[in-house]
């Protein structure tokens, strides 16, 4: 059995190098996040210096999560290399210490660094996402009010007052806040009647509140209000069900969002996906692990084989496609979400395990 002493090296080790690759790779998003920003809005009235880096520093947090799996593939492709290269692998194998053993302590440490990253970062990072679109928004305020219909998520309203087909340009604050909206009413020969451009669209109880409103009637002049009403029968729920990201709810509120929104009758399987994924996610982090450790474990005099580690790197990234995929068909209800949640993360573990267990025990 390793060593307390032992033990704690390897799990100091790996936590050490998951922590540079993770800042390293935080500090490249956020650059390249940065310059991209800047070159496609530094042109407008609004941005400045200060807001580019404000939307930047907010949004990267939720970028990262996306990386997590793959941090967890180098941080582990990296302690096992860096052990073998100053033969400690070699020497804790000689002291009668299976792989199983000094996987432990990376696999335990790939594991708490998924739960943190489901209950610390991605609060974060739905909160600072939500904030971030807001903020760009705000500096593309008066520059985007031209929808398209390819670009904006459209939903449709049913109430006394006939129907209306509301559409934006940003989605804030998880569906409860529209930017740059634009309402047409629909006549009961199917034609559009009058169009509301509105710069926000806030859902009130029983009613859109709109602000800095244009309106258009066919034939008619454009009439400018600072404020305007549409009523709507539609509930926050079926608005943020219908128009949310499931990655701007935070990882705590998914739950109750999901059982207010099948109490009114709706499927809920993004966020349903969206809970499950996050749920999976340690998991996932430690089937990254044992496929680092398939390609890493192996003792070469002069080094590993770079086609061992780029195998190793092309596994995971195979993982996280087929694990992106299923999520598609879990989010469409092809597939349970818990299904298609914990099928990709089942299968890198029993590869992971068999591919150890005939390494080590033939």
């Amino acid at each position: 059995m390793i060593g307390i002493t032992l033990g704690r090296y390897f799990f100091t080790r790996y936590v050490v190098i998951t922590l540079w690759i993770f800042i390293g790779i935080f500090a490249l998003i956020f650059l390249v996040d940065f310059t991209e920003l800047s070159s496609r809005t530094a042109g407008l009235p609004a941005f400045t210096l200060l807001s580019a880096l404000g939307v930047s520093a907010f949004r990267v947090p939720m970028i990262v999560l996306q990386t997590v799996p793959f941090v967890a593939l180098f941080a582990a492709m990296a302690t096992l290399i860096s052990l073998n290269r100053k033969y400690e692998l070699v020497i804790a194998r000689s002291a009668g210490i299976s792989a199983w053993q000094f996987l432990l302590p990376p696999c335990l440490g790939a594991f708490l660094f998924g739960v943190l990253a489901v209950t610390v970062l991605n609060p974060i990072a739905a909160t600072g996402f939500s904030r971030a679109e807001m903020l760009e928004t705000e500096i593309r305020s008066g520059t985007s009010n031209q929808v398209s219909a390819f670009a904006a998520p459209w939903i449709r309203q049913k109430t006394q007052a006939g129907d209306t087909i509301i559409g934006a340009r940003a989605v804030l604050n998880q569906g409860l806040e529209l930017g740059d909206a634009v309402f047409f009413d629909i006549g009961s020969d199917g034609d559009i009647v009058l169009r509301r451009d509105a710069k926000r669209a806030f859902l009130r109880d029983g009613y859109w509140e709109l602000r800095e409103v244009r309106r258009l009637r066919d034939g008619a002049k454009i009439e400018r209000l600072a404020e305007d009403r549409v009523p709507t029968n539609l509930k926050p729920e079926f608005v943020q069900e219908r128009l949310a990201r499931p990655e701007t709810i935070p990882f705590f509120e998914l739950p109750s969002k999901i059982e207010v929104a099948r109490s009114f009758g709706l499927r809920a399987n993004a966020f349903a996906m969206q809970l499950h994924s996050l749920l999976a996610l340690p998991m996932l982090l430690v089937a990254m692990t044992l496929i680092a450790a398939t390609v890493s474990m192996r003792f070469a005099r002069m080094g590993q084989s770079a086609t061992m580690i780029l195998g190793g790197v092309m596994a995971g990234f195979l993982l996280y496609v087929v694990s992106v995929l299923v999520r598609a068909f879990g989010n469409a209800g092809f597939v349970p979400p818990f299904v298609a949640a914990w099928l990709p993360v089942v299968m890198a573990l029993f590869f992971g395990v068999t591919f150890l267990l005939y390494k080590e025990d033939g």
